[in-house]
């Protein structure tokens, strides 16, 4: 029986690699700033991260368009936003095109919430990045963005 390694080329044992590093490396941040979000402000990274798109379209995301940007259920969408609006940091607003419809908005103490949690968001980014210079970072960048061309050109 042939074990896994005799059956990967080099070019596929790099690639496995690869993966498995930009996967490792992304899983101790998020869980670093999952665990930070939760201790200073007692937030969730979902609902940060509902919050955070929100903040980018003050007019309002539709629950599907919200779903769709942060790649999660409609479900989740609806538990996150309730719990954002019991405790008056996001709104339910009619959609003015759609009266069936009804869109998500940060409301005023949400808008000040969110710009106070991401000030020291992206603190604890560059703290956890700070031992990378900023040519490796830009090269980093670069790399991953031609990474992210090569597979969105294959996907249907």
């Amino acid at each position: 029986m042939l074990d896994l390694s005799s059956r990967l080329q080099d070019e596929h044992h790099q690639s496995l690699k690869l993966w498995l590093r930009m996967l490792s490396c992304t899983t101790r941040i998020e869980n670093e700033i999952r665990s930070r979000l939760r201790t200073q402000f007692g937030i969730t990274l979902p609902r940060f991260d509902l919050m955070a798109q929100l903040e980018r379209y003050p007019d309002g995301l539709r629950m599907g368009e919200l779903s769709k940007r942060m790649m999660v259920t409609g479900g989740n969408v609806t538990g996150i936003t309730d719990q954002l609006e019991q405790e008056g940091l996001v709104a339910r607003v009619p959609d003015p095109n759609d009266g069936r419809a009804f869109s998500v908005k940060l409301t005023p103490t949400g808008r000040t919430a969110f710009s106070q949690m991401a000030l020291v968001h992206e603190r604890w980014v560059a703290e956890l990045l700070q031992d990378i210079s900023t040519e490796d970072k830009a090269q980093l960048i670069d790399l991953l963005s031609q990474m992210k061309g090569h597979l969105n050109k294959d996907t249907p």
